[in-house]
């Protein structure tokens, strides 16, 4: 057990206002906080600051304008490109000044429906200095879900692209956003159109403006100083898919948010001014928000910004040459990257070839990873991976190892223990703790540490509601248990846990143990209906290259699953899939499979990476079924 990490741990819990006050000491602040902590007022009250100034400006004038700031890497348009936090300021000014110049201030919403190119990122800086609020949809989304978006949030300017490149498709945005406009009630008064050379859009007159034209124009204006901002107002909203069908905007602070990211990546991932830090992520997710643009720039490090895909841009070693080529320290990727690597490169022959250089550690989340998965990679690599987990609403993570501080312990098929600052409590359905190895209700006692959200836009019923089922504590909406060592294991969400014919059973447990077949890339079990039982686990398996025939891979996954649960497991059904639907950021759709295996008809969702794939995964059901 690392000293540093339990120190730090016990002072976070026992002095909060103490240990947050020293971590925001690393801080520029224009007004210094009265305190650390108010019960009405949250995390730094009467404190001011600039999240673009702390991220960018401070280090160019502390004589570091010449150290590499951003590294754009893209395989899909055979393009790299590097920036200084010299130039980086340049580059974030001048968009700084083309928003303003369209009257962009304090408290505006800019959306930003943009791709994996450093001009978002400039973009979302901009928005920072200026003290608006940027609310990044993912590029690609549906129309109608943009247009949602647009409606809650109301934004006075739009910027988007002409184009997506996701692997070998180019998905045109211009028309997206268009049908999104047209289907919004309230709209936009600009869209500010960024023309990408793999496809060029048309441009709607009286509405869109060139940015290249914006650009150059404003291109004698002087660079907007930073506008200081309360640690309470707004940086960004981020919307998440909502239960009701309504997205969810989570608000993050721009004081609480510049702290925790800035003790994050000195004390989770160890990096610090100079250092390479990659999380191959999408600007669209929370992760692209928290640890490409504004972690690593907090501290003064390198961040790479990556356009691709982990294989198929060009090939499964993709990954392993941009961290040998730009010097990666740390690597942060979700567990389905190294799912289909493995898949493609099960030998692990392209990570054997090109190497890992710099790399120290490879950090996973976004879902549970296997430990099939993790021992695949540490395998290959010889290096620590480290399962970790977090949420949008939460920001950063929340359950870790904690690298930085000397705590590599780490279990197979946990996320760690508790990073300082988070007090979990797994709860039974009398809101009482369970005991260890017995499942439960994940919950984190509040108030939640900076960084986390304290509100969710146009919506205070919901959130209130996170905190309504167990009075102190914020429910996660996960279910998992601590063992007897302490390690977290979050086995997947609450309406993950099945109930078949009375007994309560675990898919997450059932995954893992369907993961460690050999043959297997990917899994995903889930609860279907059935007249008798209530429900029943159903498996579906993506094999590896050279696994032996369905037939026979049916047969041995499900006698695993009932000689390690037993045949109270009751998984009989296993269907052998090309892939697995999943998110853009990698998560599998379990509730899209659950629709699949019930025979219902079924919408694709607008978070979907390749709506090609439930038709795939259905037709696969059929044909098994028939046979």
């Amino acid at each position: 057990m690392s000293e540093a990490y339990t120190q730090a741990w016990q002072d976070s819990i026992a002095e909060p206002e103490r240990f947050w006050s020293q971590a925001a000491e690393v801080i520029d602040w224009a007004t210094q906080p009265i305190r650390a902590f108010d019960v009405t007022d949250g995390w730094y009250p009467g404190g001011t600051l600039n999240t673009c100034y702390n991220c960018v400006d401070r280090h160019v004038a502390a004589g570091r304008g010449d150290a590499l700031a951003l590294i754009y890497d893209s395989p899909v348009t055979d393009t790299i490109c590097r920036f200084t936090y010299a130039q980086l300021l340049s580059e974030v000014g001048r968009v700084a000044a083309m928003l303003a110049s369209l009257g962009v201030e304090r408290g505006d919403r800019v959306v930003l429906y943009m791709p994996m190119i450093p001009e978002t990122a400039f973009a979302m800086l901009a928005c920072a200095r200026l003290g608006a609020v940027h609310s990044v949809v993912f590029g690609g989304f549906a129309p109608l879900e943009l247009a949602k978006r647009i409606d809650d949030a109301r934004p006075k300017v739009l910027l988007t692209a002409s184009c997506g490149i996701e692997g070998a498709r180019t998905i045109a945005y211009k028309p997206m956003v268009d049908e999104a406009l047209t289907l919004s009630q309230y709209g936009v008064e600009r869209v500010v159109l960024f023309q990408r050379e793999r496809l060029r859009a048309e441009m709607t007159p009286g509405m869109d403006l060139d940015w290249a034209e914006l650009r150059a124009a404003t291109a004698a204006d002087p660079v907007p100083a930073p506008v200081m901002v309360g640690a309470s107002d707004p940086l960004y909203v981020l919307y998440t898919s909502g239960t009701t069908g309504t997205p969810k905007g989570v608000v993050r602070e721009n004081g609480g948010h510049a702290v925790a990211l800035a003790w994050s990546l000195a004390n989770i991932y160890g990096i610090g001014a100079g250092d390479v830090f990659w999380a191959a992520s999408d600007v669209g997710w929370v992760v692209g928000h928290s640890y490409i643009v504004y972690g690593p720039l907090l501290v003064g490090a390198t961040a790479v910004m990556f356009e691709g895909k982990p294989v198929g841009t060009p090939d499964p070693g993709t990954y392993w040459r941009v961290i040998a080529r730009h010097g990666v320290k740390s690597f942060f990727t979700a567990p389905t990257a190294i799912r289909a690597m493995r898949k493609e490169d099960p030998e692990g022959r392209f990570v054997q070839e090109i190497g890992t250089g710099a790399l120290q550690a490879i950090f996973l989340a976004g879902e549970r990873a296997d430990p099939e998965t993790i021992g695949w990679a540490e395998v290959q690599t010889g290096l620590p991976v480290i399962d970790h987990w977090w949420q949008t609403e939460l920001g950063w993570p929340a359950v870790a190892s904690c690298f930085a501080l000397g705590d590599l312990r780490r279990k197979r098929g946990s996320a760690g223990f508790p990073v300082p600052g988070w007090e979990f409590a797994v709860l039974g359905e009398d809101g009482q703790p369970v005991p260890s190895g017995q499942s439960g209700a994940i919950t984190i006692r509040a108030p939640l540490p900076p960084g986390a959200f304290r509100s969710l836009w146009n919506n205070p019923a919901g959130y209130e509601k996170n905190f309504l089922t167990f009075p102190g504590f914020y429910e996660t909406g996960d279910a998992g248990f601590f063992d007897e060592e302490g390690f977290l294991h979050i086995m997947g969400r609450t309406d993950d846990i099945i109930n078949v014919a009375g007994h309560r059973l675990s898919t997450g447990q059932m995954e893992q143990i369907v993961a460690g077949a050999d043959g297997v890339a990917e899994c995903a079990v889930i609860g279907a209906d059935d007249a008798v039982k209530g429900m029943i686990p159903i498996a579906f398996i993506v094999l590896r290259a050279g696994a032996e025939s369905d037939a026979a891979m049916v047969e041995r996954v499900i006698a695993r699953v009932r000689h390690e649960l037993g045949a109270v497991a009751a998984l009989k059904t296993c269907f052998v899939v090309p892939q697995l639907p999943k998110t853009r950021s990698g998560k599998i759709l379990r509730n899209l499979l659950r629709t699949i295996a019930n025979g219902e008809d079924f919408a694709i969702p607008a978070t979907i990476e390749d709506p090609a794939v439930p038709e795939l995964v259905r037709a696969a059901v059929l044909a098994q079924a028939e046979r």
